[in-house]
């Protein structure tokens, strides 16, 4: 019984810490498959400009053959994920890659669940 006694009093005095017996989170993203998205849309983000020039150049059918060519290598030397087309879409909030609602970058579900507890601005329920 005391030793049951002393337990209790020293876990009494422990310092309260702020967050403790809260499941412990890495990082803000649902999951690695969304760390990827993530990931993959900086880099689309980052070589957008360039990639833009270099395809104009490539595309281009008045330019001659050489030059042309040099715009193929340069475009062959980015990273692939700078390609938007790349891109999946997938809900913000689950990573859901299904039934996204492209405006709002949600999938179906999440989205209905907001629209229904009006969150979603300028989105009212169909009534006739």
């Amino acid at each position: 019984m005391s030793a049951l006694f002393n337990i209790a009093k020293s876990a009494a005095l422990l310092p309260v810490l702020p967050g403790f017996g809260i499941q412990q989170i890495r990082t803000k993203y649902a999951d690695w498959r969304m760390i990827k998205d993530v990931r993959k849309r900086n880099t689309v983000k980052q070589f957008a400009c360039e990639r833009l020039r270099v395809n104009s150049l490539r595309k281009n059918d008045i330019l001659p053959i050489e030059l042309r060519e040099i715009a193929d290598t340069e475009i062959a030397a980015l990273p692939r994920d700078s390609s938007i087309v790349a891109l999946k879409k997938r809900c913000a909030i689950t990573s859901r890659p299904r039934g996204c609602v492209t405006r709002w970058r949600l999938s179906r579900i999440v989205w209905r669940h907001l629209a229904d507890y009006n969150k979603l601005s300028g989105v009212q329920r169909a009534m006739w």
